[in-house]
């Protein structure tokens, strides 16, 4: 009885016609084959699952089938030559691993063997995948060979990280980008096989399957058939979720819903049913920014932005991003962003994403200020009559510095990274000066653009109107002032004499 067959082996593009994705690559050797146009040496870069060893493999059928006299973009797939290369058994096809054979000694001896010619078919090719995994020793014993190659010998090689292959080697090869497959695309390579295997899945899980290959068509095909085995009577979303350990996306819908409505208990709630079902709560954190991601394109530049979405998400996902302005969203996954690297590296990453979670819910129940015509002046509201009580109270440049840290950190979070690279210089007549570091003009143009808020939140912990002075650049006498304000507070100002 015959094993069966995987489904990428069974389906695998034997012929440029059945290439998927990549038509700027099928499209440009092709018109090369047919013109008799043909390179030393090849490189195809890209990401994992996306066609590259395939690809090769299918040129050096092209280069050496027995049923064409020259190369042909059309290789017959019957004769001898097609048959041993599609089955990896030709001699005159090498194909090597430069994980494992990436030392010199290796390489020299592909040299010694180069020299010999092809035992039966037309070019001896040598087909070396993730080629930048080789010593330089090795790269430079390669180029040699690519500088002058016998007439009989081809090379294919094929990486992942084509930025780690020496520019001495890319300068002598023809390079061809492989792209992933969109998520649409995905689906369609799914539901045909689907169809042809008599596999029932529905929508919902081919796209769930389609998320997780992330762009890798051979990743989303051997999943297919995993789940296939894992439920023959047909594959639901819940099947997927299950076996692959997904998240929801309902959840991050809930999770978005939850922080509109600044529900902090709704959220530790949500991260506790996450936690005691199994989820892994740095994938779930990495989703999350992926989701905001989404609402922030969504937001900024309409549906068509987030190119990797299929339709229906885009519309869903269309509506939570009409309930923020793109202000909001970007503090929101600035504010995520900054604290992911924390969540991966912690041994408590749960305690991180709850803490996250309770200071953007805080922050959204916290109004941001807006312009009020009643107000004596833009930036400089009233403080209110508690406000004015105080506003007799003498304050230091530390108290007035620690209390606006302070303000900021209970009531806009997002707003108080702001300053953490601040530092004060010094406090007089209502103006508050800060100074950053040199070259720091990004943060500078952050504080400039949050300047209501700030001036808000100061003018509340004063009690009088206020304002702040921000300057890029910390001169050699700047902690002269704050000295000097200590000193005015203790003995009173002095006329100069």
């Amino acid at each position: 009885m015959s094993s069966r067959q995987f489904l990428t082996l069974k389906y695998r593009p034997q012929t440029f016609a059945e290439l998927l994705i990549q038509d700027h690559v099928r499209d440009t050797l092709t018109r090369a084959l047919e013109r008799n146009r043909l390179a030393n040496a090849y490189l195809f870069a890209g990401p994992r699952g996306v066609g590259k060893t395939t690809a090769a493999r299918i040129l050096a059928k092209c280069l050496n089938c027995l049923e064409s006299e020259l190369p042909t973009p059309t290789p017959c797939n019957r004769c001898t030559a097609c048959v041993e290369i599609a089955a990896s058994r030709s001699m005159d096809v090498i194909e090597v691993d430069g994980a494992s054979n990436r030392g010199i000694d290796e390489v020299r001896e592909l040299r010694e063997n180069i020299r010999y010619t092809p035992s039966n078919l037309r070019f001896r090719v040598y087909i070396i995948d993730e080629v930048h995994m080789l010593t330089q020793a090795a790269f430079n014993a390669l180029l040699k060979t690519l500088e002058e190659p016998p007439a009989h010998a081809k090379f294919i090689f094929a990486t992942t990280e084509a930025h780690q292959v020496p520019m001495t080697i890319l300068s002598r090869c023809q390079r061809f980008e492989f792209r992933k497959a969109t998520p649409a695309e995905i689906v369609d390579r799914l539901r045909w096989l689907a169809e042809r295997e008599n596999i029932r899945a529905s929508s919902d899980a081919l796209a769930a399957i389609a998320h997780r290959a992330d762009g890798a068509l051979r990743d989303a095909e051997s999943l297919l058939d995993q789940l296939s085995s894992y439920a023959p009577e047909g594959i639901e979303l819940a099947h997927v979720e299950d076996l692959l350990g997904l998240v929801p996306a309902g959840v991050y819908d809930e999770y978005t819903r939850l922080l509109l409505a600044g529900d902090a208990a709704g959220l530790i709630q949500l991260i506790d049913r996450l936690f005691t079902s199994g989820s892994d709560v740095v994938e779930f954190y990495s989703g999350l920014v992926d989701h905001f991601r989404n609402l922030l394109l969504i937001r900024v530049a309409g549906p068509a932005a987030a190119t990797g979405l299929l339709p229906e998400e885009q519309a869903r996902l269309k509506e939570q991003a009409s309930c923020f302005d793109g202000g909001q969203l970007m503090r929101i996954l600035g504010y995520l962003c900054d604290k992911e690297n924390m969540a991966r590296r912690s041994l408590m990453p749960r305690v991180v994403l709850e803490l996250v979670s309770v200071e953007l819910a805080a922050a959204r129940q916290t109004p941001e200020p807006t312009a009020d015509p009643e107000r004596p002046a833009a930036g400089n509201p009233d403080p209110g009559p508690s406000a004015r009580h105080r506003a007799d109270r003498p304050a230091s440049l530390e108290t007035v510095w620690s209390n606006l840290r302070s303000e900021l950190d209970k009531h806009h979070p997002l707003l108080a990274g702001a300053l953490e690279l601040a530092e004060p210089v010094s406090w007089s007549a209502g103006v508050l000066r800060i100074s950053l570091p040199v070259g720091n003009t990004v943060m500078a143009e952050r504080l400039s653009s949050c300047r209501p808020a700030v001036e808000a939140a100061l003018t509340s912990v004063v009690g009088r109107p206020a304002r702040i002075e921000v300057t890029t650049g910390r001169a050699e006498g700047v902690g002269s002032d704050a000295t000097l304000d200590g000193i005015r507070e203790v003995f009173g100002d002095a006329e100069e004499t």
